[in-house]
Formats: C-alpha cells, structure tokens, sequence
C-alpha cells in the first residue's frame, strides 16, 4: 500500500483507520445489490461495542439476503470474516459483526422500529446514498 506525504498534498494527513475503511467498503458492496438510505455511524468515543455501524436498508427480503451474502463474500476475498451473523433466517435484521464494525442491513419497518440513528444520535453520520 502506497502512502503519501502530507508536505507532497499540501494539507495535514488525515489518519483513516482500518475500521473506517472496512466500513465504507461494506457500504460501497451494500450499494451494488440496490440497498438503499446507507449511512455510517462513528462510534468511536462513545462506546465500546464497536467503532462504527453501517446501517443499511433493504426493501425486500431477497435483496437483504443478497446484500448480506454479498458483503460477506467479498470481504473475505478481502481477508475479513464475520465474528457473528445473526438474522439470516428472518430477514429482516441481518447483523454482519467484524468486531470494529457492525454492519445491520434492515428491512424498512424494523429500521424505523430500532431507530439506531436516534439511539446513537451522538455518533457523527456519514450518509452514503
């Protein structure tokens, strides 16, 4: 991996840690199965859990599937495994955790219904789309 000297851009370097960008990789996959409303949640200093959410929403049970399945097929291409998976029998909270970084990929009546981003709404957002 190349890295680039912050004198040779002209600006202050910013440190992206491997979580961050396990995150936006993970939201980046949810994007190419149509997933919709992805934001990411930094976490960092406000819990211990993790330090970042990607909070996904799929508005049918096969694209929540597909998502899934897709993110963690191509993060282990990446070197990446899920610690946990959780809720791929229903569908409609499927929990991909990598420790750091928790992706949940919700149908859109259980987002609404666990409203992480009320819960969490301390944690600065990056929305992805």
């Amino acid at each position: 991996m190349s890295s680039v000297n912050d004198k040779e851009m002209g600006a202050p370097a910013k440190v992206v840690l491997l979580g961050e960008l396990l995150a936006r990789r993970a939201s980046e996959l949810s994007l190419e199965k149509k997933c919709e409303e992805v934001k990411i949640l930094d976490l960092r200093g406000l819990t211990s859990v993790a330090d970042f959410f990607v909070i996904i929403t799929a508005d049918s049970e096969r694209k929540a599937k597909a998502a899934a399945e897709h993110i963690v097929d191509e993060l282990k291409e990446d070197g990446e495994r899920p610690m946990h998976v959780e809720g791929m029998d229903s569908m409609h909270w499927i929990l991909l955790d990598y420790i750091d970084v928790v992706v949940h990929i919700f149908m859109p009546e259980e987002r609404r219904f666990y409203d992480l981003e009320s819960l969490w709404s301390d944690a600065p957002v990056v929305t992805i789309i």
